[in-house]
């Protein structure tokens, strides 16, 4: 007959629990602020149908970039925080590069911009960008067939992917351009 293992109660041990209890408690967390409201339960077959591990952080991050998408690490990182309570800056790096490398994020990175991050992914779509904010939307490519991936000459590379970046003012930075160029030249005047 085999013996029971011994019931340690060092400090060691107790501290190991501690832990354990708290992370436990931040990934099994009840209704309300601090929660991850994935209430349709796709975030969590997302992440296991991409052989990740559920988590209360990639739940975060995946459900706050469904409703902003384009964003950077550190505006992810603020408004997980914002939304859902302590989560470190480098969890979140972390949670990016995991699902970016199992599909589930694009990486983004618009020149002299930070990089950004979307959860659209497996189609072959486009981005406008805002010289000025850097403020990033989805334009949809040419309906049908993906021809931009079809290239005159390859050069023996496999295709599987064209980025093409439309650059120029958003809204919001035109008009306001306008009123401070408007603004600068009466200042000039007088």
């Amino acid at each position: 007959r085999e013996q029971d293992p011994p019931v340690r109660t060092d400090v060691a041990h107790r501290s190991t629990i501690t832990i354990r209890r708290f992370l436990d408690s931040f990934q099994i967390m009840g209704e309300g602020r601090g929660v991850v409201t994935d209430a349709d339960g796709t975030v969590r077959s997302t992440l296991r149908s991409a052989g990740l591990r559920v988590t209360a952080p990639r739940r975060a991050v995946l459900v706050w970039l469904e409703r902003h998408p384009h964003s950077t690490a550190d505006v992810i990182a603020s408004g997980v925080r914002a939304a859902y309570g302590a989560v470190s800056t480098q969890a979140v790096y972390d949670v990016l590069a995991a699902c970016t490398a199992a599909g589930l994020l694009r990486r983004i990175e618009p020149a002299g911009h930070p990089a950004r991050y979307e959860r659209r992914v497996g189609d072959n779509h486009h981005h406008l960008v805002c010289r000025n904010c850097g403020r990033t939307e989805d334009i949809d490519c040419v309906i049908g067939a993906r021809p931009c991936l079809e290239v005159a000459d390859d050069r023996g590379f496999t295709v599987d992917e064209a980025e093409l970046t439309f650059w120029g003012w958003c809204p919001d930075c035109t008009t306001t351009e306008r009123t401070e160029h408007v603004t600068t030249q009466e200042e000039m005047r007088q």
